[in-house]
């Protein structure tokens, strides 16, 4: 699947999730962080696309997505993120 294809499929899942994704620029990485309380994803819009999915795919980890219905190529980018990350 192609990276901006993958983007959009994390776009999705966080909407299914009722997950916020915050997409700005700036000098940051980017992770899951509480804004008002809530829980959020912000995304370093600056930064290459291989390095805002892996950003994207690491903070989907801290959500339990076993009853969720995720693309078949976004479940198996979100696996490898995170064996390669162990």
């Amino acid at each position: 699947m192609k990276k901006d294809k993958l983007f959009e499929e994390f776009e999705s899942l966080g909407e299914r999730l009722g997950v916020k994704i915050v997409k700005g620029k700036g000098n940051f990485i980017g992770g899951t962080c509480l804004i008002n309380e809530e829980k959020v994803i912000v995304v370093n819009k600056a930064k290459p696309i291989e390095q805002r999915l892996r950003v994207l795919a690491l903070s989907f980890l801290e959500w339990d997505l076993e009853g969720i219905f995720v693309v078949p190529a976004l479940r198996a980018y979100i696996d490898n993120v995170n064996t390669l990350n162990l």
